[in-house]
């Protein structure tokens, strides 16, 4: 693969996943850690991506620079947040998770509903926080750079003192043998946090990331209530899903 080849994969992966890991990088391209390294250093100094320790960040995303025009799948994110609207009724306790396709959930609200929300990501939390009819309560512990969300032990144990309505978690990647990932040890132990605290699981994401895997299972795909795309729910990339008992929106 000559470089500007590896450069636009590397550039694909930051805009999908938001960060990448070298090592994944590497094994993905089939060249060495080195030369990924060097690649990583090329698009860094360009002001391409961030590059930090193991891997690297998507600038948009790491700045908070949520624009229509800077966001991966923007119309498709937009189609997957007014579908998750549809499953918020008033009076509801909803968790959330971060990302991009979350901020837009928390932007689509309808300012007559009165809900709760509860997270620890730090842009779903400014736009939560901008509703006039919803409650906001703030999952506190150390702040994630890279995800910009809270992680750690007493985030943790806080989510564990919630019984929510409904949980709304941004997808990584996912497929059948190995349910959702991730490629962030601290977010997935969030997130695990999370699924044990809902009545029902609800992810959401673009159909490129659908039958895809990141290193850290998040959780097995029984876990999974119901699953949104941008996609119709009859969509054939989709039916496995659906037979696997999930409910497709």
């Amino acid at each position: 693969m000559l470089k500007e080849e590896r450069h636009a994969f590397i550039l694909h992966q930051v805009n999908l996943h938001n960060k990448v890991l070298s090592a994944d990088l590497s094994q993905q391209i089939n060249v060495s850690d080195d030369t990924i390294r060097r690649d990583l250093q090329q698009l860094a100094d360009s002001g391409k991506v961030i590059k930090v320790h193991g891997g690297a960040l998507s600038p948009s995303f790491h700045n908070g620079h949520h624009t229509p025009k800077e966001v991966y799948g923007y119309k498709q994110k937009r189609i997957i947040a007014q579908k998750a609207v549809s499953l918020i009724k008033d009076g509801m306790f909803v968790l959330s998770g971060g990302g991009t396709t979350i901020i837009e959930l928390a932007r689509a609200l309808p300012p007559a509903l009165h809900a709760t929300f509860i997270s620890g990501s730090i842009p779903a939390l400014f736009e939560y926080s901008s509703h006039p009819n919803i409650e906001v309560i703030v999952i506190g512990d150390k702040i994630s750079k890279n995800s910009k969300i809270t992680v750690g032990p007493e985030a943790i144990s806080k989510i564990r003192e919630i019984k929510a309505d409904l949980c709304f978690l941004g997808v990584n990647a996912i497929n059948l043998e190995n349910g959702v990932s991730d490629n962030d040890w601290d977010v997935v132990q969030v997130k695990k946090a999370m699924i044990e605290s809902t009545r029902r699981l609800v992810c959401l994401t673009i159909s490129e990331k659908i039958n895809s895997q990141q290193p850290i299972q998040v959780c097995d795909i029984k876990k999974i209530d119901t699953l949104i795309t941008e996609l119709p729910a009859d969509h054939e990339i989709l039916k496995p899903y659906v037979q696997a008992g999930i409910r497709v929106i």
